[in-house]
C-alpha cells in the first residue's frame, strides 16, 4: 500500500487535471490530461477520465501509485 499525502488547496473545489499539476505528480495539464483520459486516475476508488471532476475536501486520488487526499487550508 502506498502513502497517504494529504494536497491542501485554497479552493472550495479544484479542477481534477489542476489538482494533479498543483500536487506535483504531473508538471503540465497536458501530463495530467493524458493521464486522465486513458483513466489512470481513480477518484474515490472509481476510474475518472473527465479532467474538468471537481475534487473538494475529503475527495481521494490514486495516480501511478500516489495516493492523494484533498484537504484544505
Amino acid at each position: 500500500m502506498t502513502e497517504l499525502k494529504e494536497i491542501f488547496i485554497n479552493t472550495e473545489t479544484i479542477n481534477l487535471d489542476q489538482f494533479l499539476k498543483w500536487s506535483g505528480i504531473f508538471s503540465t495539464g497536458g501530463e495530467a490530461k493524458i493521464a486522465i483520459t486513458e483513466g489512470n486516475v481513480k477518484v474515490n476508488g472509481e476510474i475518472e477520465t473527465k479532467r474538468s471532476r471537481k475534487l473538494k475536501v475529503s475527495d481521494m486520488v490514486e495516480v501511478n501509485g500516489n495516493r492523494l487526499l484533498v484537504n484544505r487550508r
